[in-house]
């Protein structure tokens, strides 16, 4: 039978439980205005090993849309873990990532928005700005190696 006690990476991660509203901006293509739009989050953790982040907020299209982040740290690997599912798409964003000071980086791979059917490498990049404050960077690779931020998320915890 397995027992995993939390790691000081866990413990990191615990610092995103509670009950969250955000703000986004999305530029979703060059040929795009950006978007701005707001929701809401839960997190909780599961056993004090994994973190579930349940948001919905407002499409810029309109409706809402639903969403599950799971985070978590394998002391194994040495890496940070996790998932990301929204019900705007078919696509299951599987992370691993490293956490330098105050910044949690998730590498992942998934479609391009230019829907030619290729994949390529895409961030997501969590930083604690302070206990009731968190950024969400989203951040995809170009051909030329460089990467381009095209979204930004604010986080404050509800009190």
């Amino acid at each position: 039978m397995m027992h995993a006690e939390p790691q000081p990476e866990h413990l990191w991660l615990q610092k995103l439980i509670g009950n969250w509203t955000f703000e986004t901006e999305a530029n979703m293509g060059p040929d795009q205005p950006s978007s701005k739009f707001a929701g809401k989050e839960v997190v909780r953790s599961l056993g004090g090993l994994w973190m579930l982040c349940e948001g919905q907020g407002a499409m810029p299209e309109g409706g809402t849309a639903f969403t599950l982040m799971t985070l978590g740290f394998d002391p194994e690997r040495k890496k940070y873990l996790g998932t990301f599912i929204g019900s705007m798409m078919t696509h299951m964003w599987v992370y691993e990532g490293e956490r330098k000071g105050n910044v949690l980086t998730l590498n992942t791979v998934g479609p391009s928005f230019t829907g030619d059917g290729a994949m390529v490498e895409y961030q997501d990049i969590i930083e604690l700005k302070s206990d009731d404050h968190r950024v969400l960077s989203s951040q995809t690779k170009g051909p030329d190696g460089s990467w381009t931020r095209f979204m930004t998320a604010n986080y404050h915890r509800v009190k």
